[in-house]
């Protein structure tokens, strides 16, 4: 989604509520950011892609997974659209809104919001206790996830190429191939000459080489 920032001043939900203007738009620290330029195709085929993984693995559970436009109010002046997310607690889910944080939050990239869902989204979801939070990149076609600890801060992450496969850290079930979410099903993976030989034997018996 977009990152021009166009109001410096303190700006809360119940003003964004009541304002005609059709124009989507996020709110971070009560700075407006407006949801522009539209999204590439293959960013949305991304986001498809993990939706769909998503939907299948929650249909009939407590969670329940949605994909944007969809506000989640954090607080009074923190109101996001998460591409893709998971909510748990079903008191947080209106018919209007989601009121309070996601268990499970995924940003797909873009140009105009690489520097916002890297420092100030992922700021903000640690803030207010997004238990996970995983970043993915189109253009590298990598995955970054994070995952909030007992002191209430993300650790270190961990970063996965198209190659792998990865589960999330707090639904271990549910397992994200990454192969499939960027469509590289028919692509042969060349591993780096540098890569030690223990490791490259480990990615063979795995199928991944």
């Amino acid at each position: 989604m977009g990152n021009t920032a166009r109001k410096m001043e303190p700006y809360t939900y119940q003003q964004y509520s009541h304002c005609q203007d059709d124009q989507r738009m996020e709110i971070i620290d009560g700075i407006i950011y407006d949801m522009s330029p539209s999204p590439t195709v293959k960013h949305q085929r991304i986001v498809m892609a993990f939706s769909a993984v998503m939907y299948s693995f929650f249909k009939g559970k407590q969670c329940t997974p949605f994909i944007a436009p969809m506000d989640v109010v954090l607080d009074d002046i923190n109101v996001v659209e998460p591409d893709v997310f998971v909510v748990c607690d079903q008191a947080k889910i209106t018919e209007k809104n989601i009121k309070g944080a996601p268990d499970l939050i995924i940003e797909v990239l873009s140009p105009s919001t690489s520097v916002k869902d890297r420092r100030e989204k992922k700021h903000l979801y640690q803030q207010h206790g997004v238990r996970e939070y995983i970043i993915v990149n189109p253009l590298d076609e990598t995955a970054e996830r994070f995952l909030l600890g007992e002191s209430g801060r993300y650790g270190e992450s961990d970063i996965f190429g198209w190659h792998d496969a990865f589960a999330s850290r707090i639904f271990p079930d549910l397992i994200f191939h990454l192969r499939v979410i960027f469509e590289k099903e028919d692509a042969e993976y060349v591993a780096d000459a540098n890569v030690p030989e223990w490791l490259a034997e480990k990615l063979k018996q795995s199928g991944v080489l």
